[in-house]
């Protein structure tokens, strides 16, 4: 480092400057500023080493964020206001005592004035025994007959629990992502203890069973799509079976999703799925056991005369490839996986851009796409001969040139996505939720794990509220009543009700 030392520094004494000239001072002063500004630049470059956060962009990717703050607005929403769906209780609050004017010193009266304030509040869950009386009428000539009054049709019919119970106990499980025996611990908390786990676990599987028409109302309405994604995530088979590494299996549209539990991870599982679809494309990663699928099933295909499987591949997966933690050493990615993660940001931008807009306009924009991708293609045939084939650049772009046609796809079609992270975000809620859970006991528990995140995740995909469609759901299984699927309940009740 050039500039003053520390041995330098140290050695000027008080007397020293004072002696020293004007134009001396001045060039002293020079000195040290220079040097404070070189030790300013090693702490900073210390600094973004230590607590520079770890994540897929790049500090060189990274722009400074201005901090434009929103105007405030000039009053303040009173929580009926922000809230204009809760229920309202007013509180009426007077004297307990009648009031002395301290004018004069007569008796005050109520004005008929309030002055009225809001604040939200909440009422703790409440359990309660429910004595069901069911009347019993006789005859009165006779005497020889009694009729009792037919019980309210339940999930479980003579059983401990209500159906809003068995709602509430599911949902907080396979929604909220709340382990059963910490339901029942919330429980105790509010006051009533001595809720069974266990007997709760069972009548989930029960209310899983009472919903399997609706399950195949999603799985049939996923699958009579043109384009069908596709992922699946490791689930652990605790007990109850001899293989314990089991495989939760997905398929998703724009509207549902479905979910089957199974015991491999074979290209089989989707074979079975894809014979019974009416895709035309299936966006997946990379794994092989989809492009086995899509083989097995196009030769069927050919032979009934329909039209083919095509395949389209995650960009994002193969973005990750070049952003991964090999090629990052300790902050600074590599220049060539720089180059090719730089590329991509720029087609995620135009996919964002394209973001609500016609087909027509969406296709010109990913034709804006073209450029990048036959350049990013470019330099991995240029590079790739460069790296040893088990590098990670290696590996990055042989992925990336071995899926090209996969991961191209989309442009030509504005109903692919760009990425399967859709279909990922569908599977979140599973690997939350087995970090509390584990896995499941049983065959009959992965099951009913796979019944209920199907009507979970479709509700959630559509925007409406799980509790209140399992509440109307149940009622219409009661009393024969046509079920709707998540889409069809939003399209048919929901815009109804708004």
């Amino acid at each position: 480092m050039e500039g003053l030392d520390n041995k330098k520094l140290e050695a000027i004494s008080l007397s020293d400057i004072e002696a020293m000239s004007r134009d001396a001072l001045i060039a002293l002063v020079k000195e040290m500023q220079q040097t404070l500004l070189e030790y300013q630049g090693v702490i900073f470059k210390l600094k973004t080493r230590i607590y520079s956060p770890k994540s897929e962009r790049s500090l060189s990717l990274k722009t400074a964020k201005t901090s434009e703050k929103k105007p405030r607005s000039h009053t303040t929403k009173l929580p009926s206001e922000r809230y204009p769906e809760a229920t309202i209780v007013e509180n009426d609050i007077d004297f307990a005592d009648i009031q002395i004017c301290p004018c004069c010193g007569e008796s005050m009266e109520d004005s008929g004035m309030t002055e009225d304030s809001e604040y939200l509040t909440i009422k703790a869950k409440e359990y309660m025994v429910v004595r069901q009386k069911r009347h019993k009428h006789r005859c009165k000539k006779c005497h020889s007959t009694i009729a009792t009054a037919p019980s309210l049709p339940r999930v479980i019919p003579g059983g401990s629990y209500s159906d809003e119970m068995i709602i509430d106990a599911t949902l907080s499980k396979f929604c909220d992502l709340i382990p059963m025996e910490r339901y029942c611990k919330m429980a105790e908390r509010n006051g009533f203890a001595g809720l069974p786990p266990q007997s709760l676990i069972q009548a989930s599987f029960k209310m899983a069973e009472f919903m399997q028409a609706i399950y195949e109302r999603i799985k049939e309405e996923t699958l009579n799509t043109a384009v069908l994604l596709a992922d699946e995530t490791p689930h652990k088979m605790l007990e109850g079976d001899e293989r314990k590494n089991w495989f939760l299996w997905q398929f998703l549209n724009g509207v549902a999703c479905f979910f089957e539990c199974h015991d491999t991870r074979s290209g089989d599982v989707s074979s079975n799925i894809l014979k019974d679809s009416n895709c035309l494309v299936l966006l997946s990663d990379a794994y092989s056991g989809y492009s086995k699928s899509i083989k097995a099933v196009n030769e069927i295909r050919k032979q009934e005369d329909r039209p083919i499987i095509q395949t389209a591949l995650c960009n994002a997966h193969a973005r990750r490839e070049f952003y991964s933690g090999k090629n990052i050493d300790k902050d600074n990615i590599s220049p060539d996986a720089l180059f090719m993660v730089e590329q991509y940001k720029e087609i995620y931008k135009l996919e964002a851009e394209a973001k609500g807009l016609s087909d027509k306009e969406i296709l010109e924009k990913r034709a804006l796409m073209k450029p990048f991708f036959e350049t990013m293609k470019k330099e991995a045939e240029l590079k790739i001969d460069t790296y040893s084939s088990k590098s990670a650049m290696g590996q990055a772009y042989g992925y990336f040139l071995n899926h090209y046609d996969g991961l191209t796809l989309f442009l030509g079609n504005p109903r692919i996505p760009i990425d399967n992270n859709a279909s990922e975000r569908r599977l979140r809620s599973h690997v939350v939720g087995r970090k509390t859970w584990y896995g499941t006991h049983s065959r009959e528990g992965a099951w009913a794990a796979a019944r209920h995140f199907t009507i979970v995740e479709t509700c959630k995909l559509n925007d409406i509220s799980p509790y209140q469609y399992y509440g109307e759901m149940v009622n219409r299984l009661h009393y024969k009543q046509k079920v709707l699927t998540p889409f069809e309940y939003k399209k048919e009740v929901m815009n109804d009700i708004n």
